[in-house]
């Protein structure tokens, strides 16, 4: 498999009085020309790991301070047509534009528009033993399934980022950006599709404007919505196809459609993922001595002998000796 592009710059590979100007030079090429100012200018010490989807950028940053201006000048010698939504991950961020004022807490998101004004402020603990950290997505307003007189009146809002689409975002941006080497380039196209929905469905959230999306973005959006639902739900044994439709408020019927194009059914999906949860919980040295059916309880498989079949299936050995076969090897 060949792994997603990825590309990390680490100022502190350079010398002190460099750094800075690498960074800015970065800054620049993932979003637009920013005039940038920081109170670590002299030695700034920053990380960013950017991994390109395919027309959608997605950077995880961070830093110690910096303070930014997107000004006319600058927007009239470049103007990249693109928005980029941010999560707060650490820090005190702040940002101002269409004459809105917006501190920004970490774990919620805000929007930018790179073709407007504004300023940015984003800053760590004063003690300096906690950076500021935020994680970010670039996309073309062109690809936006939303009028863009209503986004821009989102435009350096604050965007919750702990219920619905915003938390189904965040733990996605997170699971990508942590762990790119976990997708292939052949997931880039997949991982836009989902991350355009995400971000769609926030933002439509917000304009009371869900009913204007496309079909096939609110279903990617309700897709996403279901598979965290069946993370969530995986050590209820009384987790079925039924019991998520009426979760979602939707026919059975419309819950199988939505798996069409996925590689497993709902019931599939749920059998898959306690399996593969139950093989982790084997493998783990600190569980050893926990019963291996207390293991399939745990993740819903409370029938012994089906959870026993139902794992030699999968993996060729039954979960007593796939746990041994994995202990020999330590």
């Amino acid at each position: 498999m060949t792994a997603l592009r990825v590309e990390t710059l680490d100022t502190t590979v350079v010398a002190p009085a460099d750094r800075f100007a690498l960074w800015v030079e970065m800054a620049d090429r993932v979003s637009a020309p920013v005039a940038f100012t920081s109170d670590h200018a002299a030695d700034f010490r920053g990380h960013a790991r950017m991994i390109d989807l395919g027309g959608i950028e997605l950077t995880r940053f961070r830093y110690q301070s910096l303070i930014g201006h997107r000004t006319p000048r600058l927007i009239r010698q470049a103007d990249p047509e693109v928005y980029q939504i941010a999560l707060a991950t650490s820090g005190s961020c702040a940002i101002s534009a269409s004459r809105r004022d917006t501190a920004v807490p970490v774990g919620d998101f805000t929007l930018v528009d790179w073709g407007r004004p504004h300023d940015l402020e984003h800053v760590g603990a004063a003690d300096g033993l906690t950076p500021a950290a935020s994680v970010t997505a670039v996309i073309p307003r062109a690809l936006l399934p939303l009028a863009a007189d209503k986004v821009d009146r989102l435009t350096a809002a604050r965007l919750c980022g702990s219920a619905g689409p915003g938390a189904l975002l965040a733990q996605h941006l997170h699971r990508i950006t942590r762990h790119p080497e976990q997708f292939g380039t052949t997931d880039a196209p997949y991982l836009a599709d989902v991350t355009l929905s995400l971000v769609s469905a926030l933002l439509a959230r917000h304009l009371d404007a869900e009913d204007e999306l496309p079909t096939d973005v609110r279903q990617r959006a309700l897709l996403a919505t279901v598979r965290d639902f069946l993370e969530r739900h995986l050590d209820d044994p009384q987790l079925s196809p039924q019991v998520v439709a009426d979760a979602h408020h939707i026919s059975l019927r419309t819950l199988h459609r939505l798996f069409q194009t996925e590689d497993d059914t709902v019931a599939a999906t749920i059998r898959r993922r306690r399996l593969e949860r139950c093989r982790r919980d084997l493998a783990d040295p600190l569980l050893r001595h926990r019963p291996v059916h207390l293991i399939g309880r745990r993740w819903g498989l409370t029938d012994r002998a089906h959870f026993s079949r139902a794992f030699r299936a999968a993996y060729g050995l039954g979960p007593q000796a796939y746990r041994a076969s994995v202990g020999s090897l330590h």
